[in-house]
């Protein structure tokens, strides 16, 4: 079960940087912020999807119903982890307010996976 576990948050990492470093849009960024937007919905849909891969490419197909709901779990977090991120945080990169508020965002993404390879394992 631990190596599971553990393979299981090395493929949330390789995701979540992914969809949230390298695909990312812009309008997604300035999405993000607006409750309800499309293009930020869209991102926290890329992060479901991902999460529902990685989840069934662990346990397999017998726990898609498991994968799906911890998926959307993820997906409803992640959603309003990025919009509090974008209205409540500081946007000046040269402060330490918004490392740290960037951080925190980051933290609360990993809690999020470390809480779905729990339930998932």
């Amino acid at each position: 079960m631990i190596n599971e576990a553990l393979l299981l948050l090395v493929l949330l990492q390789v995701k979540h940087w992914y969809i949230d470093f390298v695909d990312q849009t812009a309008i997604e960024v300035a999405s993000k912020g607006i409750y309800g937007d499309g293009p930020g919905i869209n991102h926290s849909a890329k992060h479901a999807i991902g999460t529902m891969f990685c989840l069934i490419a662990i346990a397999g197909l017998p726990y898609i119903a498991l994968a799906g709901i911890l998926a959307f779990i993820d997906f409803v977090l992640h959603y309003h982890i990025d919009w509090a991120k974008m209205n409540y945080s500081n946007r000046d990169i040269n402060t330490p307010a918004f490392w740290n508020h960037l951080g925190l965002d980051q933290m609360a993404h990993q809690l999020t996976y470390i809480g779905i390879a729990y339930l998932m394992t």
